[in-house]
């Protein structure tokens, strides 16, 4: 199944290499290419390049990362959204300079890190949502708490990789100032202003938007053990596992509340959702963990492939299609590595075969507009490199391919090393 998933990987990326080598993304149905702000920052090879080394395929592997530092430039007068890059490039170029230790590749996500510090310089400290990379200036308000607490895994490494201390500290300010901002009964909100630090949105939930947020609560203790980001990780599940949950005839899921009163306003589960029994487990949470990630398959095999989002009272579509997402297949990676159940290698193969049958075209993987039947759309996000089929060959390959002990995933997959502690504040938020 390694294999099969492998070559998979290696079906998708030749295609990128014929068809859209040097641009950030493969529009496979047309055999085209695509770039996020009319000029390349090689992102399907910088998400990939980690992808490559865990696999062994070293001659892809050397021949991108070649690319990438000898081409890669972020001198650039180009407004660029801060969290997509930050998880895609600024944590996969750290997570290949880990592997790989070619100091290039640090080097470059230094000069990143530096381009990217301005989005901070807000009243309350909490990031921007875009960023000139040439020139530093910021634009756009009003934002979300994944937006803005998604970022302290690549800042912080950052940080111990250069001593740059500036990094960890603008970033966990960030994450702690939007934990500040929670409301009595412990929730935060869908968006919020940087500048004034008001709600302009209550609704409460886990899925795009939240999502994050509290996986890195969880992941910056794991990765840096820092106490302040343990102590708001304890508060907050609390306050999710009481308001989100919900027990229904079709198994758990979390919903989506008001953020002050915790009354449903919504009965939506989603793929983004599925992230989080990766995260319950990793918290320790086994049980709710199995149970959500039961419920979330339920939510794939019931449409022959998840759907971008149901409503759970009554397993309908609420909005179609699939972008080739990874979370399902990420959360069942996670429980077979902790519990060692066959189940999730078995649900595995279900995805594998649901994307081959689905999304696999002439031209590397194609996303759907529609499930049921299938309509294929002309994208390929470089997240199906950097996460979808990773996890997926995780989830079969040899136990010592990569350690859950020491490493930590980044929200894009891109596994950051435990060892030597990052900067840390004192005090507790």
């Amino acid at each position: 199944m390694a294999a099969r998933v492998r070559a998979e990987f290696v079906h998708a990326w030749s295609a990128y290499r014929r068809y859209a080598w040097e641009h950030d993304d493969l529009l496979p149905l047309s055999k085209g290419h695509h770039d996020w702000y009319g000029q390349s920052l090689l992102m399907t090879p910088v998400d990939a390049l980690d992808t490559m080394i865990l696999m062994g395929l070293d001659n892809e592997a050397r021949e991108a990362q070649q690319l990438i530092v000898t081409t890669l430039s972020f001198d650039r007068d180009i407004y660029v959204k801060n969290f997509e890059i930050t998880i895609r490039l600024l944590g996969g170029l750290l997570s290949s300079y880990e592997l790989t230790r070619d100091e290039r590749l640090l080097k470059l996500a230094n000069d990143l890190g530096r381009r990217l510090l301005p989005v901070f310089d807000s009243p309350t400290g909490m990031p921007y949502v875009e960023v000139n990379l040439r020139t530093g200036k910021t634009r756009k308000a009003e934002t979300n708490p994944a937006e803005i607490g998604t970022l302290l895994l690549e800042f912080g490494t950052l940080s111990k990789l250069t001593g740059n201390r500036a990094f960890y500290d603008k970033a966990k300010r960030a994450l702690v100032a939007i934990y500040d901002r929670r409301s009595p009964i412990g929730l935060v909100g869908s968006s919020i202003n940087v500048e004034t630090g008001r709600w302009t949105d209550s609704t409460s939930h886990i899925s795009g938007g939240i999502d994050s947020y509290y996986e890195y609560l969880l992941k910056c203790w794991k990765l840096f053990g820092d106490q302040d980001c343990e102590r708001m990780w304890h508060t907050s599940i609390a306050s999710v596992n009481r308001y989100l949950a919900k027990d229904t005839p079709s198994g758990l899921w979390y919903g989506q509340v008001n953020m002050r009163t915790g009354k449903r306003v919504s009965e939506h589960f989603g793929a983004l959702d599925a992230f989080f029994p990766a995260v319950l487990v990793l918290g320790g949470d086994v049980e709710r963990a199995r149970r959500l990630e039961a419920s979330a398959f339920s939510m794939w095999t019931a449409f022959g492939v998840e759907p971008e989002t149901i409503d759970y009272r009554t397993m309908s579509i609420v909005d179609d299609g699939y972008v080739l997402r990874p979370e399902v297949i990420e959360s069942a990676y996670y429980l077979y590595e902790f519990t060692g159940d066959e189940r999730y290698r078995e649900m595995g193969r279900t995805f594998l075969s649901s994307l081959i049958r689905c999304c696999r075209v002439d031209a590397g993987y194609a996303a759907l507009s529609k499930i049921d039947p299938p309509k294929q759309r002309d994208q390929m996000q470089s997240f199906l490199l950097a996460e979808t089929l990773k996890y997926l060959y995780l989830l079969f390959a040899d136990p010592g391919t990569l350690d859950l002990q020491s490493s930590v995933f980044n929200t894009e997959a891109h596994p950051l090393k435990r060892g030597v502690q990052g900067p840390q504040g004192t005090r507790g938020p």
